[in-house]
C-alpha cells in the first residue's frame, strides 16, 4: 500500500495500518517517515498516544528516529514548497490497539512483547503498535539478577504476564512465565504446551538451573 500514491489513498479510505521507517524527528518533534517517492510526516500531536494530554514525553518520539513505526494515513496536502506531503497518525493506531486489544486484557493473561531497551531498574517492551510497558527488574526472573541484560537483549521477542490493567497502562511481569515453563518441563510437556519457538526464545533469554536441566 505504501508503494504508490493510489495505494496510500486506498489505505486512508479503509483505515489500513501501515508500517515504514521514521528517518528523523525534527525540532518540532514531528516524525519524518520514509515513503517511496513522497514525503510522509507524523505531526507532533499524532506521534503517540498521550502526547496531546501531556502524559507521554517527547523523548518517546525522538527515540523512534531510525526505527519502524506503524501509522494510518490521515490526509494529503502540500508542504511549504508546494510538494506533496502525506499526513500520518501513529496515535490513532495506538489508540485502536488499546481499545480493541490491550484494554480487554486481564491479570494473568500471557502476551507477546518485544524488548526495546534495558535500564538498571527494568526492561522496557513494546506490547503492540509501539505502546511501551515496563517489566521491573524484580519481576524479570525467579532468580536474582544484577541487570535486565542478564536475561534479555534489545530486539528479543518474549512472553510476559499481565499484572494489572489501568486506564492507559499495562503492568507486566516475566518471572511467572519462567516458573510456568519449568513446571511444564518437570511434567514433560513444555514443548507441547508452548511450542518449540517459544521454548527456544525462553532458553535464549533465561538462565537454566541444574534442576531445570535435570527435568
Amino acid at each position: 500500500a505504501i508503494q504508490t500514491m493510489e495505494g496510500l489513498r486506498q489505505a486512508m479510505q479503509t483505515g489500513q495500518i501501515l508500517e515504514a521507517r521514521a528517518i528523523a524527528c525534527d525540532s518540532s518533534y514531528n516524525l519524518l517517515v520514509d515513503l517511496p517517492g513522497i514525503r510522509g510526516i507524523i505531526p507532533h500531536q499524532e506521534g503517540a498516544m498521550g502526547i496531546p494530554e501531556g502524559t507521554t514525553r517527547d523523548i518517546a518520539l525522538i527515540s523512534r528516529a531510525g526505527k519502524p513505526v506503524c501509522f494510518q494515513v490521515m490526509d494529503f496536502t502540500l508542504d511549504e514548497q508546494q510538494r506533496p506531503l502525506v499526513l500520518l497518525s501513529r496515535r490513532r493506531v495506538q489508540e485502536l490497539c488499546w481499545k480493541t486489544y490491550l484494554s480487554l486484557l486481564h491479570p494473568g493473561d500471557i502476551i507477546p512483547a518485544k524488548v526495546t531497551h534495558l535500564e538498571r531498574f527494568g526492561c522496557f517492551v513494546d506490547i503492540g503498535c509501539g505502546i511501551p510497558s515496563l517489566i521491573p527488574i524484580d519481576t524479570i526472573s525467579v532468580s536474582r539478577i544484577a541487570h535486565p541484560k542478564d536475561r534479555f537483549v534489545a530486539g528479543q521477542s518474549i512472553r510476559a504476564i499481565v499484572r494489572s490493567v489501568g486506564e492507559t497502562k499495562i503492568c507486566l511481569s516475566h518471572k511467572e512465565s519462567e516458573q510456568l515453563i519449568v513446571s511444564c518441563f518437570v511434567f514433560g510437556n513444555a514443548v507441547g504446551i508452548f511450542g518449540k519457538e517459544f521454548i527456544g526464545n525462553f532458553l535464549n533469554g533465561a538462565a537454566v538451573t541444574a534442576h531445570y536441566k535435570a527435568a
